[in-house]
């Protein structure tokens, strides 16, 4: 999962403060049949979308049925049983039997000899969201599930459930909708139906287990869909833009540039030959999703990003999250822990390393944009630096080994989101590392490579043997290291690491943004008297001091739109989505006298910590960079 562009939402929420099997599983059915479900799109009412559910014959006296409480990739509680309702089991008279509602994802079943079929509808968790939940955590955008006339994202796991010993059944799904959708979707298709009216079609698909119904979503409706090639990648890009603002055909050739750049970086590691991207771009309204970032799949990903985005925007960030999300095809696809590998929805126990499955992942995620030259040298350096301020702004003495097993548990799951700040810097050292230990020639990408090969999708590792493994795959030096600041809870001295391919931390000129001084806000907010204003830091940012801005100068429009406590996060949102050369217009309040500024914006500067080449650069340290950063 990314949640990158979801966590400076909610840095501007803070300063207004206000894969997966079963072992040994019995079969209960007296012949192993596929379970036979259904979604039916076009009986949809009140934004509820009717599921049958039909199991085969049982030869056990009772069963248990349930929705995920927790899914892969997301580290929280989604209880998609929460968004059930009217569930019903049906025996073979067409009569309800008793069920017995265990807990919020979970239904038992007596007599299951009897049992022919299970009837629910299913609340999609975006209106839900929008309208403040209906108590506890909700899923994240990217996880959840959208029912509405033009579109409709099927996150299966919000829909289909599983029995408790049938997991590794056959399923087979039909998706009955209007025949005017554009239907989008990486499972097998058996067959489509096209009803006697010509109205609806109903298509069949066919899952191996039920990991397969999770881990292949889709799209419905109203959507705007491109195929192409990236080597021997088949790409599936769908579009929903519900002002048709963006297209996936003015998307394709962003998307194309990206993967196969990300080709060229993985070499040879064994890929995928079809990866599907489901973006649904959000309105903005009160009605529409605010989780923005994305969740994967092993050949697959749903993004949620904001419609209003301006062309280059929208470029940046599908190339920083989708990038991230195509990357977990390393980890954990071919390399995977048996916490994965047998997933449990309910109750699931997590694995120690997350510095790997999410860490590795987005520090690939950033370093392949400056190797296949996306981006250049000192964007790749800001980036790490962002890091680094991000990731001590945390608490950056906690065990990476004991948060990652323990993510759902407080104070762990408050500390997630430092798997894309701590986590990628830990990868970063490891990579230094292994270069200067093998005089250029190795890195972590290497050592990923080393251990899809020793495992792979189908074998995963022990937990508690990891780190043993790649220490004895390398070389002594990283067991320090990872003893020190992976299992053990000292801080990372990150000029440690840097200094050896010549650069460090230091104070000097850095690129900063529209909204911050180098990590530090430059607003602040008066709730009293609803508005939000430029502090002391609006003096140190070259943009503004170039526009005459003023501290305590209030925002009153941006744009033309009015600025309000209530819609300040979206604003700022917007802004900080602000790229060079953007033509803006912002009205600002000084002593009662309103100044209008109309201008372009051009790169903003501040003084500030910046990752920059030492003054006693080495020839041997400059040769360790290029080997670090190009491969």
């Amino acid at each position: 999962m990314n949640t990158k562009f979801l966590s400076a939402s909610v840095m501007m929420g803070l300063l207004l403060a206000s894969c997966n099997s079963t072992k040994n599983a019995k079969n209960d059915l007296a012949v192993s049949t596929p379970i036979e479900t259904s979604i039916n799109l076009d009986n949809v009412t009140d934004d509820k979308a009717p599921v049958v559910i039909n199991p085969g014959r049982f030869t056990v006296s009772s069963v248990t049925y349930r929705l995920p409480r927790v899914v892969q990739g997301t580290y929280s509680v989604s209880d998609f049983g929460k968004y059930v309702d009217d569930f019903k089991a049906i025996n073979y008279k067409g009569e309800s039997m008793p069920v017995v509602n265990v807990d919020e994802n979970t239904w038992t079943i007596a007599n299951a000899k009897e049992l022919d079929k299970i009837t629910y509808l299913v609340n999609d968790t975006f209106d839900i969201e929008t309208k403040g939940g209906i108590g506890g955590e909700e899923p994240f955008s990217p996880s959840g599930t959208n029912i509405e006339p033009e579109n409709y994202v099927l996150n299966l796991h919000g829909f289909i459930g599983y029995f408790d010993t049938l997991k590794n059944n056959q399923y087979k799904l039909d998706v009955t909708g209007s025949a005017d959708f554009v239907r989008t979707s990486a499972l097998q298709t058996v067959n489509s139906k096209t009803s006697e009216d010509g109205k609806s079609v109903t298509t069949s698909y066919f899952a191996t287990r039920y990991f397969d119904i999770t881990d292949n979503p889709m799209m419905y409706g109203k959507l705007d869909v491109e195929e192409f090639m990236v080597g021997d990648i088949k790409i599936v890009l769908s579009v929903y833009s519900p002002n048709n603002v963006h297209s996936a055909a003015s998307l394709k050739d962003v998307v194309f540039k990206m993967m196969q750049a990300q080709k060229v970086f993985l070499g040879d590691i064994n890929s995928t030959p079809r990866y599907d991207i489901y973006l649904y771009l959000s309105e903005g309204t009160e009605e529409s999703p605010k989780g923005f970032g994305a969740l994967e799949h092993h050949t697959s990903t749903v993004v949620v990003l904001p419609e209003d985005m301006d062309e280059a925007t929208l470029a940046s960030s599908m190339t920083d999250v989708v990038s991230h999300e195509f990357f977990h095809i390393v980890t954990p696809l071919s390399v995977h822990s048996e916490d994965v590998h047998y997933f449990d929805y309910n109750n699931p126990t997590f694995s120690k390393h997350l510095w790997m499955y999410e860490g590795v992942t987005e520090y690939f995620a950033t370093l392949f944009q400056v190797s296949e030259d996306l981006v250049s040298e000192d964007e790749f350096f800001n980036k790490i630096m962002e890091k680094v301020q991000e990731s001590q702004n945390m608490n950056d003495a906690m065990s990476f080994t004991i948060m990652s097993e323990n993510v759902l548990k407080a104070p762990y799951k408050d500390q997630y989101t430092n798997v894309y700040q701590k986590g990628a810097l830990i990868g970063m050292c490891i990579d230094i590392m292994l270069r200067e230990e093998s005089n250029g020639q190795r890195g972590i990408l290497s050592l990923m490579k080393e251990l899809s090969n020793k495992y792979g999708k189908n074998k995963p590792f022990e937990d508690d043997k990891l780190i043993d493994e790649i220490v004895a795959m390398t070389y002594p030096s990283l067991r320090d290291f990872f003893d020190n600041h992976v299992i053990g809870d000292i801080p990372i001295n990150y000029n440690q690491f840097l200094g050896k391919v010549g650069l460090e931390i230091t104070e000097g000129k850095v690129e900063t943004g529209y909204v911050h001084n180098a990590g530090t806000l430059l607003f602040g907010a008066n709730p009293e008297k609803g508005e939000v204003f430029f502090t002391e830091e609006v003096s140190k940012n070259s943009f503004w001091n170039e526009q005459g801005v003023q501290p305590n100068d209030v925002l009153k429009a941006v744009s033309g739109e009015p600025f309000t406590m209530q819609n300040a996060n979206d604003l700022l949102q917007k802004m900080f989505a602000w790229t060079p050369g953007t033509d803006i217009n912002v009205t600002l309040n000084r002593e009662g006298k309103d100044i209008e500024i109309n201008t372009k914006t051009t790169k903003s500067y501040t003084m500030g910590n910046g990752v920059f080449e030492k003054k006693d650069v080495t020839e041997a340290q400059k040769t360790l960079r290029e080997a670090w950063l190009k491969g």
